[in-house]
């Protein structure tokens, strides 16, 4: 059972849907740190943020602390008339905390 909230679904959409690599040794290095073999570490397959968990139908584990790492986000949007973004008029920094699956639990 996955929670789908506009704001949960926008949360995975810009999880998958960015190339960045920007944050990958920040993840890989607080993993590791944490114990996680760097091998079980795959960026937006099964490393997200806690929102885009529980779009995924997982909530993470009471007590877990996650990587911190720092990403851009779009400020306004245009939209069609079918919800589909169709331009970004900015965007902003923002800190955001994310967790391994090994992290979580399904719902």
């Amino acid at each position: 059972m996955a929670i789908t909230t506009q704001y949960t679904k926008e949360a995975l959409d810009r999880a998958t849907g960015n190339n960045s690599t920007a944050n990958y040794g920040a993840i890989y290095d607080g993993f590791t740190a944490k114990g996680i073999a760097p091998d079980d570490i795959k960026p937006r397959e099964n490393v997200f943020t806690y929102e885009a968990w529980k779009a995924l139908g997982r909530f993470v584990k009471r007590g877990e602390h996650g990587v911190k790492v720092y990403t851009y986000i779009p400020t306004r949007e245009e939209r069609d008339e079918s919800g589909n973004v169709t331009r970004q008029a900015g965007k902003r920094f923002k800190a955001a905390t994310v967790f391994h699956i090994s992290q979580t639990d399904k719902f």
